[in-house]
């Protein structure tokens, strides 16, 4: 190979790099091709190239050659570079040809290099743990009185399915309530602990007039079904200091409800809205196209209409020293992921990041981004997420496709292609940081997605027919459940267990997949799993920061290495109906294992979908 970005004998870093932080990179040429000179070919996106040359380092065997050298940058931003040869016929370009590998390619992509601003941390609190996803409406009711919500209200019977049929819902969709709420999220504290958790994700928990909540009615206001604010702060001082576990909110900022106090189409709040008047104060947060019955929504839903995130009186509501971000970080909170992060603008995500830092620079941020977040592009350019200015985390969807594919329909070479490509992407600081889930309240149940049919391009009838596996694919569905939990909570990254996973819940996409927490029907073999795989995670330490080191692909098994300065840990798994013996190294024979596999002679014999995890001093 000429070059292997995802190879430390080609490149010494294989991740993001800091600004005025070297890279060494090298290629090996052949020496039939008399090469007499190299360069690599750099340009900063939007910006002209620039040409560095290369030194001759050496021999690599009788007939090959190294050529290297060390590349700093001074400003973040996405660099792309590749090489060039001098030869006796003249120039040979070398090109990323897919999946990190450099050849002769006139017409192959140019290699993407990664540079953050120097100065950013992450939030050393949240690495090595596990965050808990909480949909508060449909996990525990404490049973405390409610009052003050609207009658229109339908409260339900805990455990009754979801409302899915129009004519359920007389009209207004997603207005059935089960009574969850905060004061039994403190209850379930001890639940939570005994899982491992350190932080606990809240779907919305504002006024709002839907079960989901993004449709936020008042920032200020704790959703009466849910509790108070001083429901919030009990909960989150409780968690904190007697369970060592965070709470973070969900902000909904690009949007919200026009059944709001903003904007108050329905006259439902004593409030000048955006609908009411031109005079009110919320007049300039919208988008109006003929007022005021035309106007941007989100995604054309017009309950939902766009919020103009660049008007100053917004961002300054918002993001401003007495705002929403501070406000509710006063009460406890770490911090806040922010819904649909991609259709925020650039000078909205600044301010909120300075205001969240300024109040509590140990506070999280994490954004819903579903692709890579070094390459994703909106409001037409590239967006800048992850150089040091905005975002800590994102929610890791590249990562949990890879896992859920993988175990479902195994390729070892095209998971380690898409881990890859977004280690060697992604700061490590951020990396560390990875909301890695497999499931959340916006896609199908991770046992659901492995053992089922795919719902893509079905409506709700027909997923509601198709909502319960059968009692075999059910079992099947634990075991696939325990792999691919287990690859969750050993990549880097912090894994995300939306409630209800831990014990076995199915449904297909909303509302099947927000179903009351089944507290009284526990698949109690993976309950337990859950617990043990949390034990094992926060006590290896490997997991918090540690390097990930691909060692075995062949096929559908796979094996690789999480390790840092003092320890390293062995996962490896068999996805194939046959037997594997996976060679991971004479130094794993001693190894403590946590599972029955051992490794002999430096081979892991694994039997058809199992697995093994080793760990080792160094």
């Amino acid at each position: 190979m000429i070059f292997d970005s995802r190879k430390k004998e080609y490149k010494d870093k294989i991740r993001a790099i800091a600004t005025d932080e070297p890279v060494k990179l090298r290629i090996i040429v052949p020496r039939s091709m008399k090469c007499s000179g190299a360069n690599i070919c750099v340009h900063k996106e939007n910006e002209a190239n620039v040409y560095y040359s290369m030194f001759w380092a050496g021999m690599c065997g009788n007939d090959d050659e190294y050529w290297e050298l060390h590349f700093v940058a001074d400003t973040p931003g996405l660099y792309w570079y590749h090489f060039e040869l001098d030869t006796p016929w003249g120039k040979s370009f070398v090109r990323n040809v897919g999946h990190g590998c450099g050849d002769f390619a006139p017409d192959g992509e140019d290699f993407q290099q990664t540079v953050y601003d120097k100065s950013f941390t992450t939030p050393d609190w949240l690495k090595g743990g596990i965050i808990y996803q909480i949909f508060p409406d449909r996990f525990f009711n404490s049973g405390k009185n409610k009052t003050g919500y609207r009658e229109s209200r339908v409260l339900r019977k805990w455990g009754e399915e979801p409302y899915w049929r129009e004519e359920q819902m007389n009209g207004i969709w997603n207005n059935d309530y089960f009574g969850g709420d905060l004061k039994g999220i403190e209850e379930k504290l001890p639940y939570l602990k005994d899982l491992g958790v350190t932080c606990i994700y809240l779907n919305p928990i504002f006024e709002a007039n839907s079960n989901h909540r993004y449709d936020t009615a008042d920032y200020e206001k704790i959703d009466p079904l849910l509790g108070n604010e001083e429901d919030l702060k009990a909960l989150c001082k409780i968690a904190k200091e007697e369970y060592g576990i965070a709470v973070i909110l969900d902000g909904v900022f690009s949007h919200t409800g026009c059944d709001s106090r903003y904007f108050n189409l329905y006259n439902n709040y004593d409030s000048n809205g955006a609908y009411n008047s031109k005079t009110s104060p919320y007049y300039s947060w919208y988008k109006f196209i003929n007022y005021p019955e035309e106007y941007h929504s989100w995604w054309g839903i017009k309950l939902l209409p766009e919020v103009k995130e660049e008007d100053e009186g917004y961002r300054n509501y918002i993001c401003g020293e007495n705002g929403i971000l501070r406000k509710w970080l006063r009460c406890g909170i770490s911090g806040w992921r922010l819904d649909v992060a991609d259709e925020l603008p650039d000078v909205f995500l600044d301010d909120l990041r300075r205001a969240v830092k300024e109040e509590n620079s140990d506070a999280v941020i994490i954004g819903e981004v579903w692709e890579d977040a070094t390459t994703k592009f909106a409001y037409d350019e590239r967006r800048r997420y992850l150089l040091g200015e905005q975002l800590d985390s994102v929610m890791n969807y590249p990562f949990a496709n890879a896992i859920l594919d993988f175990v479902k329909y195994p390729n070892a070479y095209e998971f380690f292609d898409r881990i890859m490509s977004i280690i060697e992407n992604y700061p490590p600081q951020v990396t560390n940081v990875l909301m890695n889930h497999i499931g959340t309240h916006d896609t199908e149940r991770a046992i659901s997605r492995l053992a089922g049919e795919g719902c893509e391009g079905y409506g709700r009838h027909w997923q509601y027919e198709h909502n319960k596996l059968s009692q075999y694919d059910y079992l099947r569905g634990i075991s696939l459940m325990k792999i691919a939990s287990l690859i969750q909570y050993t990549l880097p990254g912090v894994p995300s267990l939306y409630y209800g996973d831990e014990i076995g819940m199915q449904g297909l996409k909303d509302p099947f997949n927000r179903a009351c927490m089944q507290w009284d029907n526990p698949n109690t073999e993976l309950l337990k799993w859950y617990k043990r795989l949390g034990e094992i995670r926060l006590g290896c330490k490997a997991f918090a920061t540690g390097d990930f080191v691909p060692i075995y692909c062949e096929h559908k098994s796979i094996a690789y290495i999480r390790c840092d300065e003092n320890s390293e840990v062995l996962v490896a798994i068999n996805m194939d109906d046959v037997d594997a013996d996976v060679f991971v190294g004479n130094q794993w024979d001693n190894a403590y294992n946590f599972f029955d596999e051992k490794s002999q002679n430096g081979y892991l014999h694994l039997e058809p979908m199992r697995y093994a995890l080793l760990t080792r001093v160094k």
